[in-house]
């Protein structure tokens, strides 16, 4: 049940945004909680992970630099590019950008077991990205909008510490320590992050009322294109090195598959209400598209069997 519930994300985003456009007001007055959701978000993931999984990063160095190479180089290229061609705002170049910046998705995961590709190295890459994006985030940001709009390198790295690593690595020793005794609630934590994230939309989504009536259609364009220019470098440029197929599904998910939720939070707190619209809209947009994805592989691989 809990799973079922879990899976129609998308459609708890969509529900949410709903809401808070025809009630802003109980959203707007929720917006001091969108880190701690987050954080909240970041320690149910910690919960999923034990020490021994960061041990695999050296058994398998080829498929896991390339990986983050091509989260960090491919997504926020994509994204000061397509802001570019659509001749986004600054504000909304730099929550573009943000998106493209942030680590992967954590749900990312289970798209990649449903696509049937390799799990293993996809929770190894979440959890690289991850850590990586304490430095990486707010330092690819400032490259790429920081003549634009001003870009607070060390605030950010802050914030990205406790929100990120500190509640990630909580996660990671209670479930060390107590993982057993604990594992019956473990089952809550997806329907706790995916509860969290969609209230932090609809967050978004209230404080951006206006604006969504102007820039929704421009920023909803930007946001898909961004997503799915993940997906396709993500899949086929390794697919040109030579990869196997497993390896290149996996690689196109944790690359097109962004970490938003992060991304929308650090726009609030560092840029603006406006900022975090596409780190919302991102939320919602990837998990359809990469629902969809792993239902296209997946029954491609049954035919193949």
């Amino acid at each position: 049940m809990l799973v079922r519930i879990t899976a129609l994300f998308p459609l708890w985003a969509l529900l949410a945004s709903w809401l808070a456009f025809a009630c802003p007001e109980e959203f707007v007055a929720a917006k001091p909680l969108i880190l701690p959701l987050l954080g909240l978000v970041m320690f149910g993931m910690g919960m999923t992970l034990t020490w021994a999984n960061f041990a695999t990063v050296l058994q398998r160095p080829a498929p896991l630099g390339l990986g983050l190479a091509l989260q960090y180089l491919l997504m926020p290229l994509f994204a000061w590019s397509i802001a570019l061609a659509f001749d986004l705002p600054p504000h909304l170049m730099a929550g573009l950008v943000l998106v493209g910046a942030c680590p992967g998705g954590t749900a990312s995961n289970v798209v990649c077991y449903l696509a049937r590709g390799d799990v293993a190295l996809s929770i190894t890459l979440t959890t690289c990205s991850t850590l990586l994006a304490i430095l990486a985030t707010p330092a690819l940001t400032w490259l790429y909008v920081g003549q634009t709009v001003p870009v607070p390198v060390a605030s950010m790295l802050a914030s990205i510490f406790k929100i990120v690593l500190l509640p990630v690595t909580l996660g990671v020793l209670v479930n060390s320590l107590a993982g057993r005794r604990l594992r019956p609630l473990k089952h809550v934590f997806p329907l706790l992050s995916v509860a969290a994230i969609v209230f932090i939309i609809g967050i978004v989504v209230a404080l951006n009322r206006d604006n969504l009536a102007t820039l929704g259609a421009s920023v909803a364009a930007a946001v898909i294109l961004h997503n799915l220019a993940g997906l396709a470098g993500g899949y086929w440029l390794p697919r040109l090195l030579g990869w196997d197929e497993r390896t290149c599904r996996t690689l196109a998910i944790e690359v097109g598959m962004q970490n938003s939720g992060l991304g929308v939070a650090l726009a609030v707190k560092y840029f603006s209400a406006a900022a975090a619209l596409p780190g919302a809209l991102f939320s919602v947009w990837h998990n359809l598209s990469g629902s969809l994805l792993a239902a296209f592989w997946s029954r491609r691989s049954e035919e193949m069997d």
